[in-house]
């Protein structure tokens, strides 16, 4: 069993708190993903840590127990479409507002991995905070990264079943090699996303 690591299981006790993440903010093609969990404040998993530190294998285990001990979690996605009209800090900030406003308990209080976020709905300035690498300190945070990480890799997998060549399965989108050069041979696909280019390609490749 690796060894546990130190996460904070709240900001303060007896109060209902989300945590909140996104996943895919690098990658030239498909969506963010984005999720907020209210976690019960005992839960404890010696393998919950940043989802980018865990295994894939770790990571499929966690999302089952997270989805069933949580009080309450939701992920969504933000199309590349709408990642390019709001650029990729909104839309993952959008991403996770969505997140918060679908669980299905109302959280008095939000923890955002990051250093950006912007009130929305009932949530003004108070009622949230911005945790630098906040996914490696609170359990909530945590949470949200697995969830956002394991359901954004299970979309590019199925994307990549649509879009063959480009290596999605193995690369989820990122700017590897192996999909720079995919780029080249077969051009862009609907899930690029057109206000991300790879510095590696020639401008008239460019959408």
């Amino acid at each position: 069993m690796p060894h546990t690591p130190h996460l904070l299981p709240y900001l303060h006790a007896g109060r209902l708190e989300a945590g909140c993440d996104e996943a895919g903010r690098g990658p030239l093609a498909g969506p963010v993903y984005a999720a907020a969990v209210i976690l019960p404040e005992d839960f404890f998993h010696p393998l919950l840590n940043d989802s980018k530190q865990m295994s894939a294998k770790a990571r499929e285990e966690l999302r089952e127990v997270i989805e069933h001990e949580a009080l309450a979690w939701k992920v969504v996605a933000v199309q590349a479409e709408e990642i390019d009209r709001l650029n990729i800090l909104w839309a993952s900030v959008t991403g996770m507002q969505r997140a918060v406003l679908g669980l299905g308990v109302k959280p008095e209080f939000l923890l955002i991995d990051g250093n950006r976020f912007r009130p929305f709905a009932d949530y003004g300035r108070s009622d949230y905070r911005t945790v630098v690498h906040g996914d490696a300190t609170y359990a909530s945070i945590a949470a949200a990264s697995v969830l956002a990480k394991t359901y954004r890799d299970e979309r590019m997998r199925a994307l990549a079943q649509k879009y063959p060549g480009y290596g999605w399965e193995r690369n989820m989108g990122y700017p590897t090699p192996e999909h720079i050069e995919a780029i080249r041979r077969l051009g862009y696909t609907p899930e690029h996303r057109k206000s991300f280019h790879p510095a590696a390609l020639e401008p008239e490749l460019f959408f």
